[in-house]
């Protein structure tokens, strides 16, 4: 950890809703005038699109059928590692971007003077200096393995956790409207990520400050078949603080309406004020950080 350096990781699988944190970021970002190194989780895997495809095929063949990218065969857990570390110790580092569609590949393309496409990997490079802060955003930002332990140089850790039922069907529906797959071969995707999600994901959401679990309150008991993925007002988000002394509940409660304590470390907000209640909590932690890296 680095009080000059600070790094932020926001951890949630495919699905959970990682991009409503990232974006209560950029607000509290734009508001403070921080200038943060952004970080894509998914420019740490290990292989491209076709690379991982005949990778599945291969493990497949060999019996292995939970070959997946939630695991630490598919992704740099190292360089991750080596991100933070360096990052936290210098303020730099090496990134290299994930190219997720054409348009992606255009804008690298011309930036870098190459010929990339979709599903690969621009080459490694320096981390802007300067910055005021990391923030990683993605799949493994305090995943641990073996001698590799991210969340050791994490300052501030964010899970996004739905429910796995509402994971899951937030998946099912944004797989199939964007990509076009068919129900079998996301409920196969699901199941073949299983054993990492259980060994890789979840773990992670122990070593985080904070987490956001969205429960629907309408009923998902078989997301297999779920026509609708439940909206905001559907739902409740469950707000666990690692450690509560410190944190204003009663100012909170009074700011976000219907919110209420479940535990002495947990606060209960409606889901439609997710963002809102982000920007209030996190707000000041990263307000308190910036703070202890301009004493450094």
């Amino acid at each position: 950890m680095s009080k000059k350096h600070p790094v932020i990781a926001v951890t949630g699988s495919s699905g959970a809703g990682t991009t409503t944190v990232k974006r209560a970021f950029e607000h509290i970002f734009h508001r403070e005038g921080i200038h943060p190194a952004i970080i894509e989780g998914d420019s740490f895997h290990s292989l491209s699109r076709i690379q991982f495809r005949e990778a599945v095929k291969k493990a497949e063949e060999a019996g292995d059928k939970h070959f997946s990218h939630f695991g630490p065969k598919a992704n740099h857990f190292d360089k991750i590692e080596a991100l933070f570390k360096s990052y936290g110790e210098t303020g730099t580092g090496q990134k290299r971007f994930y190219i997720h569609s054409d348009e992606e590949a255009a804008f690298h393309n011309k930036r870098l003077n190459t010929h990339l496409a979709a599903g690969e990997f621009t080459p490694w490079e320096a981390v802007p200096a300067g910055t005021d802060l990391l923030f990683y955003e993605g799949l493994h930002g305090l995943a641990v393995d073996g001698k590799v332990d991210l969340a050791k140089h994490v300052d501030l850790g964010v899970g996004v956790v739905p429910v796995v039922n509402l994971e899951w069907i937030q998946k099912i529906h944004r797989d199939a409207a964007e990509r076009g797959y068919s129900a079998d071969v996301i409920v196969d995707t699901i199941m073949r990520r299983m054993p990492d999600y259980v060994n890789y994901i979840t773990p992670q959401f122990s070593r985080t400050h904070v987490n956001f679990q969205r429960v629907p309150t309408v009923d998902t008991s078989n997301p297999f078949i779920s026509r609708d993925i439940p909206t905001p007002d559907e739902s409740f988000v469950i707000i666990r603080f690692s450690e509560h002394r410190g944190v204003d509940f009663p100012f909170l409660i009074n700011m976000i309406p219907s919110s209420f304590m479940s535990r002495s470390n947990t606060l209960v907000v409606p889901g439609s004020k997710m963002g809102y209640a982000m920007e209030l909590i996190l707000g000041p932690m990263i307000e308190r950080m910036i703070e202890e890296k301009r004493k450094e």
